[in-house]
């Protein structure tokens, strides 16, 4: 098994949180949140790396709220502040665990997901269905040539 070294320091890393910054804002440019902390991203990105460093970066408390579309759920999301540390982490372990994970894991995955892990199950279960379908043949054969 492969040893990582100073992770912790490239996680603290000013290039490691602006790109984890980049990855934290797509789709979200125009919210007020993403907007208020790019007015002055440089100060913002070196605070978090100072506290990071010194290990006094804690973080904010989940907002909580309710979504009722298409089903009610109950949401809790993270500051952006705190997303672009949770990238910031995703860009250090992603690269490392993702040659471990079973090909069929398709949870929180680049290039997986629900439509991925939708069609594999649709593969999988025409599988099934037509080694059921060539099992009941054979059956219906046999009791064929049993009854005759």
């Amino acid at each position: 098994m492969k040893s990582y070294r100073n992770l912790y320091a490239v996680l603290c890393s000013y290039e490691n949180l602006e790109l984890a910054f980049k990855k934290a804002r797509v789709r979200k440019t125009l919210k007020p949140y993403v907007i208020e902390f790019e007015s002055d991203l440089k100060r913002n990105l070196i605070q978090l790396s100072h506290e990071l460093e010194n290990f006094t970066y804690s973080p904010s408390p989940l907002t909580t709220f309710i979504v009722y579309d298409p089903k009610t759920r109950k949401i809790s999301a993270s500051h952006f502040r705190d997303r672009v540390v949770h990238h910031a982490l995703c860009n250090l372990i992603a690269p490392i665990f993702e040659k471990d994970f079973i090909f069929d894991s398709f949870a929180n995955r680049k290039g997986k997901g629900t439509h991925s892990a939708i069609r594999r199950f649709e593969q999988f279960l025409s599988q099934t269905t037509s080694y059921h379908k060539k099992t009941e043949e054979r059956e219906s054969r046999f009791w064929l040539c049993v009854e005759s």
